[in-house]
């Protein structure tokens, strides 16, 4: 579908710093020629013998001359600022794949195993991931006790990234992983888009999981054919899990009933069954990108689907008119 929508507006307009100085040098040129004629024809004429050379001089066309001249000098001239005034607006059919990210935002994310922690690693890693994929709309949510959207599907990653940005200390939940909330809110997002045959999840999390309906929803998981990637963040060695004051700053590390200080490990036997039941693949965070790219080319091998149209303006570059009006000009000033 297309139509025109009339709008002057200039492609390169910097170029202006060019033009202007250029035409008033060809202005002032022409003045100096004026003159510089008119003052011939006045010395000349004050000679009876060059009278007859005068014969077919009119002052009338000589500045008309001048005019289309500079006309013709002014348009051509101005197609170095791309002139445009009209554009064409289209619709366009946009194919990809709906993915949903999930962050994992609870306490042992703040774990020092990967550095800084493991919430800035993960962070770091989604923003890595979004920039290889193509034409996919994606969403980002995060987790803990419980799960909520941070950014709804979109394929303005600008705008996903932003969302992304605000998560920070202060955002980290007081509670523990609970990795059926997030599978669930999943589901039911895609449950309210049924022509969806494609359903993807990559959840960023260090496998600390808490859940208490995980098992019963492995059967709706394989029934509604949710692909669920998980990344492992951190390490199996583990670490200490900070304990943070009203200020956001540390102050010690939490410890258990016993007083001794809790070690926060990664649980990677959960995150792989996960992966493995919903036909999915489990990546350990590596320090390259080997596995950012690994879950990419995963989600690059699911059929794309019609997300929807987009409609776009193309600006449409009118220059040749001006260049036939200093082609008309320069023609008319020659033949005078």
């Amino acid at each position: 579908m297309n139509n025109m929508q009339n709008t002057f507006t200039w492609g390169n307009l910097g170029n202006i710093v060019i033009v202007i100085p250029l035409l008033l040098v060809v202005a002032a040129l022409l003045i100096y020629h004026v003159r510089k004629s008119r003052n011939a024809v006045r010395l000349l004429s004050s000679k009876q013998w060059a009278k007859h050379f005068l014969l077919n001089f009119s002052p009338a066309r000589l500045y008309l001359k001048a005019f289309f001249f500079m006309v013709g000098a002014t348009f051509l001239l101005t197609t170095l600022l791309h002139p445009r005034w009209s554009k064409k607006e289209e619709t366009v059919m946009q194919q990809g794949r709906d993915l949903f990210i999930a962050l994992d935002v609870s306490r042992s994310m703040l774990v020092a195993d990967c550095e800084p922690n493991r919430l800035e690693c993960a962070k770091a890693k989604i923003k890595t991931l979004v920039k290889s994929l193509s034409s996919e709309r994606v969403g980002l949510l995060l987790f803990s006790g419980t799960a909520f959207v941070q950014c709804p599907l979109t394929s303005d990653y600008n705008a996903f990234f932003m969302f992304l940005d605000q998560v920070d200390v202060e955002t980290i939940a007081s509670g523990t992983t609970a990795l059926d909330q997030v599978i669930k809110k999943v589901l039911d997002a895609y449950a309210t888009m049924e022509s969806r045959k494609t359903k993807l999840l990559v959840a960023f999390t260090d496998g600390e999981d808490f859940s208490s309906n995980l098992a019963s929803l492995k059967q709706q998981v394989m029934d509604q054919h949710l692909h669920i990637f998980a990344v492992g963040v951190g390490t199996t060695e583990g670490a200490p899990i900070p304990l943070l004051n009203v200020d956001g700053k540390q102050v010690g590390h939490i410890k258990d009933k016993k007083g001794s200080v809790v070690i926060s490990r990664l649980n990677e036997g959960i995150l792989h069954n996960i992966a493995d039941y919903s036909g999915g693949t489990y990546v350990r965070m590596t320090a390259d990108d080997s596995d950012v790219k690994t879950i990419a080319a995963k989600v690059a091998s699911f059929e794309k689907e019609k997300l929807g149209d987009k409609r776009f303006s193309t600006p449409e570059e009118q220059y040749p008119y001006f260049l036939a009006v200093s082609f008309v000009s320069f023609m008319l000033e020659w033949l005078l």
